[in-house]
């Protein structure tokens, strides 16, 4: 059981918090993102967005990210991330007949609205607990977890590593 709070740290039970691995923390924390932002979505009409709908809207509506770029992204399987984008589209929130392939339409950029708003009130408590050189430090180490997964990935696919910036070696 992952046990927090903010009481003193000569809490025994506090104290095993150190011992649980990482990668169980990480499912732990995701939750408090996608409790925030589903809530955000029910309170202003958009609760039937599926599961990763949110990351797709919001994605294309804020950082006008391409389709194939979130797809590749969210992993999976493909019938069922394509089957997540029809549904967005029978739902009225991507448009499959622009120039440009799948669009996000004023519902689609109503409901990425929410999940920013979602975004943004996790971050805020986030700023509320962390100081800047704890979350400066949070997202260090993710973007480093980031890192290993995709070296890990290029690895199984017999991809040679990109020698480490500043690295002068030619063994690589």
């Amino acid at each position: 059981m992952i046990v927090v709070g903010h009481g003193d740290h000569d809490d025994p039970e506090r104290d095993r918090n150190d011992e649980i691995v990482i990668p169980a923390l990480l499912r732990a924390a995701r939750g408090a993102y996608q409790a925030s932002i589903r809530a955000r979505l029910e309170a202003a009409g958009f609760g039937d967005v599926p599961r990763n709908g949110a990351f797709v809207l919001g994605g294309m509506a804020h950082h006008g990210a391409p389709v194939e770029a979130l797809v590749r992204d969210l992993g999976g399987r493909r019938p069922s991330v394509m089957g997540m984008l029809d549904t967005l589209v029978e739902r009225g929130y991507l448009d499959a007949g622009g120039p440009g392939g799948l669009e996000v339409t004023d519902r689609g950029r109503a409901a990425a609205a929410a999940v920013r708003s979602g975004i943004e009130a996790v971050d805020a408590e986030l700023a509320a607990r962390l100081s800047p050189e704890g979350i400066a430090g949070l997202r260090r180490g993710l973007l480093a977890l980031i890192e290993i997964r995709e070296e890990t990935e290029e690895a199984a696919r017999g991809v040679q590593p990109a020698p480490p910036a500043g690295s002068s070696s030619k063994l690589r």
